[in-house]
């Protein structure tokens, strides 16, 4: 397939939804255990995630909520002074489908607000849980981001319609089994099942010549056992010679040029 740049086969993105304990100080801000547990995406996890992505040289994009980077400022500068991308996700990781016209306003323009204050400007839009209400794209158009990433009618980047109608953003689509909530934290399952599910998946896609992108949350990831199962599968990756690994808004830079 002929659609990524010259001399590569197939296109991998390593995301990362940065929520910290953003949601659960909206669920249940009196939960001191849960809180506890969300911190570990600053404290641990993502030193370990830069390193790795330091070791295979590739650039990766983290979906991150304003609360993180509110509260988190130092863990999100990190991120950035690395040459990583720093993209939308919400304020406190909201139910974009469940909340007021005026509140999801709301919650956009906190998000860019706490952005602002590590000089970013995001160009992409991922819902807390790909999420959205029926206003969601409109306002995202509104606002100038460039793409969005929660639909999951493909396995390729592609111009977004809506209703219809072109909404001018690039689509960059997700997958409930590329994401590792729910091999690590809904189902609790082993670093050896998750690698089970996706690198086959990858060779798969490998072959056709096709987009893999994998959504991880620090916290869940960041344990050792986990990340070094993901080490493994970006060395094997790695290994091919022609897959690009980029970001997110590199991949819809590139759709863009390809398909508009």
């Amino acid at each position: 397939m002929d659609f990524w740049p010259e001399g590569y086969r197939c296109c991998v993105n390593i995301s990362f939804d940065y929520d910290s304990n953003s949601a659960l100080m909206r669920r249940a801000p009196l939960d001191i255990v849960a809180q506890s547990r969300g911190r570990f995406a600053p404290n641990v996890a993502i030193p370990r995630i830069l390193d790795l992505l330091d070791k295979h040289e590739i650039p990766a994009t983290f979906f991150t909520p304003g609360w993180t980077v509110d509260q988190f400022t130092e863990s999100v500068e990190d991120i950035v002074g690395k040459g990583h991308e720093l993209a939308a996700h919400g304020y406190l990781h909201e139910r974009l489908a469940e909340i007021s016209k005026e509140a999801e306003e709301s919650v956009f323009q906190r998000g860019l607000e706490a952005f602002e204050k590590v000089g970013v400007k995001p160009v992409g839009f991922r819902a807390p849980y790909w999420l959205i209400s029926d206003r969601t794209l409109k306002l995202v158009q509104r606002l100038g981001f460039k793409y969005d990433s929660n639909m999951m009618d493909s396995d390729m980047p592609y111009m977004l319609k809506w209703r219809g109608k072109e909404t001018g953003l690039v689509e960059l689509p997700v997958e409930w089994m590329l994401d590792d909530w729910p091999q690590f934290e809904t189902h609790r399952r082993s670093p050896e099942a998750a690698y089970a599910v996706w690198k086959p998946e990858f060779e798969g896609l490998y072959e056709l010549g096709r987009y893999f992108g994998l959504t991880c949350h620090p916290q869940a990831i960041g344990r050792i056992s986990r990340i070094n199962m993901l080490d493994k599968l970006l060395t094997e990756m790695k290994a091919k010679g022609d897959v690009w690994f980029a970001s997110c808004k590199d991949i819809a830079d590139w759709t863009r040029k390809k398909l508009a």
